[in-house]
């Protein structure tokens, strides 16, 4: 029996993507072709680098196949959708996604979720870039090493290229003051740097957007958020009290501003004695999960304690590069996959305009 594009196509038009409940016809399925066999090949683009429910979604295509007799051969791809632009804010239009990563307080990792999140997002696929907003304590380029590319200026000489490390491209305020020097600026000088960092820069094509922020909920969360659409955050803390008292202000921060929080990380979580394989609980424990609840968020990973990430930081090398077969690695790896596709579900929603960003200057 000959088959045809036509039947494959018929076969398919049932299957809906289990993350966003559409049809995968309408937009993710591609490039059908049957050879003289009668064997389909066809491309499913996911929404998501690392897309979770990819075997969900391959089941549900090969059983909607074999409903009709048909065999197929599924490449598959990513296609990253973009959330609506707000029309007040035209900045980035080359991004399509903008993933701001807040703790609340200092030392809770959340420079370190920062780069492994943009580090396993660009090895799931997805293009990506890094901007340490963190002026007063800029981390990120330490944590990434060696550039391949140091920042310059276009070659038309009027925009600024960012570092490259590793195929991401990065901007931070450590390339431009000498190192030790402190940062000692006013609020207007960080929103007029953000500004141009965002404006005056060249990003390129970009999928995600990963903005390490400062700890605390001032200028320069506010300014990020009068500036440009951020799509979505996800809060970084450790399993005790006394870290989530903080997240919970820089949550109501952004519930004000009206981003939405798509999930959070509870890093450090535990210690796995390496000798005897004994976990301890040495920040306390349910923190991350309970704060999850409460929010109503996914608990997007739990990380735990170990040197291969303080390592990592420290050797330029992130632990999902230098140690990607790590407990460490993967959960942080999960962290990146989850968030992604939190930001896909969330692109289906029209953008909104805070009115505490109409009346604060």
């Amino acid at each position: 029996m000959s088959v045809t594009v036509e039947q494959v196509l018929a076969a398919l038009s049932g299957v809906k993507d289990p993350a966003t409940g559409r049809e995968i016809v309408a937009d993710q399925v591609s490039d059908v072709r049957v050879d003289a066999a009668g064997e389909a090949t066809f491309r499913i683009d996911l929404i998501s680098p690392g897309f979770p429910l990819r075997d969900a979604l391959e089941a549900s295509v090969r059983a909607a196949l074999a409903a009709r007799n048909l065999r197929g051969t599924i490449e598959w791809g990513l296609k990253v959708p973009q959330k609506p632009a707000r029309q007040d804010l035209n900045r980035l239009p080359t991004v399509k996604n903008i993933l701001a990563v807040a703790a609340g307080k200092g030392g809770v990792g959340k420079s370190t979720v920062s780069v492994n999140v943009a580090m396993a997002l660009h090895r799931f696929g997805a293009k990506v870039a890094l901007l340490d907003a963190d002026i007063y304590g800029p981390s990120v380029p330490k944590m990434l090493g060696t550039p391949e590319r140091e920042t310059s200026t276009t070659l038309a000489g009027d925009r600024i290229s960012p570092a490259l490390y590793r195929g991401i491209p990065v901007m931070s305020v450590a390339f431009f003051v000498e190192p030790g020097n402190a940062v000692v600026w006013r609020g207007p000088m960080i929103h007029k740097l953000l500004k141009q960092f965002l404006e005056d820069v060249d990003w390129g094509d970009i999928d995600y957007l990963i903005v390490d922020l400062p700890p605390g909920t001032g200028d320069a969360q506010l300014s990020l958020a009068q500036l440009i659409p951020i799509t979505g955050s996800i809060m970084v803390t450790t399993p005790q009290e006394v870290a989530l008292i903080d997240v919970r202000r820089a949550v109501n921060m952004f519930n004000k501003l009206e981003v939405p929080v798509v999930g959070v990380v509870e890093n450090m979580s535990y210690y796995v004695c390496p000798s005897c394989g004994h976990h301890d609980a040495i920040f306390a424990s349910g923190g991350g999960a309970a704060l999850a609840r409460e929010l109503g968020v996914e608990l997007l990973g739990q990380v735990p304690i170990d040197n291969k990430v303080s390592y990592g930081g420290e050797s330029g090398v992130p632990v999902v590069e230098g140690a990607p077969a790590s407990e460490q690695a993967k959960a942080l790896s999960d962290v990146a996959a989850r968030a992604a596709l939190a930001l896909s579900k969330l692109s289906a929603t029209g953008p909104k305009r805070s009115s505490l960003l109409r009346t604060v200057t």
